[in-house]
């Protein structure tokens, strides 16, 4: 029998955060299993570790799977599944390979015990859309182009996974959240999108985001690790910060359940940095 164990990423109370599915001996387990565990979960992901000890003792391979599809890498579900590999066997330095490539994942205690994780991404790039691709974007979230930040255009960000990064000029339009589902999936999924990432700028280094993520089967994301990743180095290629930056992201309190991501980008190194904390939820 498979054992899932169930945590809250980017979060202390396991009222917050984004849930997530971890199977930390996916030894055996057909693509159509681990799908079938992702839905009847019902979380935005669940991740299936394999432990791979050529790599090292504690190195694993990574499948991520939502309710509908698998994904290449997400944030959240890494930060959750390497909690739960600290709360097995201690913190620490772990490799994760994963679809989108090796993702080395470092998890440490607090001095009150809280496990806390921080993942190092791929490295990152970002494109340009075309203004017909943005119309359609907005049309399907049912925003006007004279709601955009104008400061912080339209692009594709990947670090991992690729997300479109739409920023509102007004926090006010982006808790007002409802979106042609049906649609905005068929457009994501023909430009090989995994969400979109809905930002507001509170100050230079604070930002508000929603991650809808229909491709998924899911509305929502509460909390993205790997849109955070993305947006991480999106702000750097505008030149919205320097070469060195620490960036706070909220996300989650429109739903109920608020998140923290902290994103770093070190001087020199194209890759950027996710830290959250992590909970095991109750049985």
């Amino acid at each position: 029998m498979t054992t899932v164990l169930r945590y809250a990423a980017f979060t202390t109370d396991p009222a917050g955060g984004n849930k997530a599915g971890v199977v930390l001996d996916a030894t055996g387990l057909t693509d159509q299993r681990m799908l079938a565990i992702a839905a009847e979960l019902g979380y935005s992901e669940t991740a299936f570790l394999t432990p791979d000890p050529a790599r090292g003792e504690r190195a694993y391979r990574v499948r991520y799977f939502a309710p509908t599809l698998e994904v290449p890498f997400c944030g959240h579900a890494t930060i959750a599944a390497a909690v739960a590999v600290a709360d097995a066997s201690g913190p620490g330095e772990l490799l994760f390979e994963t679809g989108a490539g090796t993702v080395p994942v470092a998890v440490t205690a607090g001095p009150d015990g809280v496990l806390r994780a921080t993942l190092t991404s791929v490295e990152p790039h970002v494109l340009e859309i075309s203004e017909a691709d943005q119309a359609e974007a907005l049309a399907l979230l049912g925003w006007t182009a004279a709601e955009l930040d104008p400061q912080l255009p339209t692009r594709i960000a990947y670090a991992g996974a690729r997300h479109l990064v739409l920023a509102a000029r007004t926090r006010e339009r982006l808790a007002d959240l409802a979106y042609d589902f049906d649609g905005l999936a068929a457009f994501m999924t023909k430009r090989d999108l995994i969400t979109l990432q809905l930002v507001w700028r509170e100050s230079a280094t604070v930002f508000h985001v929603r991650d809808p993520f229909p491709v998924g089967g899911v509305v929502e994301d509460p909390a993205t690790g790997a849109a955070a990743a993305a947006f991480g180095a999106y702000l750097r290629e505008l030149g919205g910060t320097g070469p060195a930056a620490e960036l706070t992201l909220h996300q989650g309190a429109d739903l109920g359940s608020p998140g923290l991501l902290d994103v770093e980008l070190r001087a020199g190194d194209p890759r950027v940095r996710v830290s959250g904390a992590a909970v095991r939820l109750p049985d």
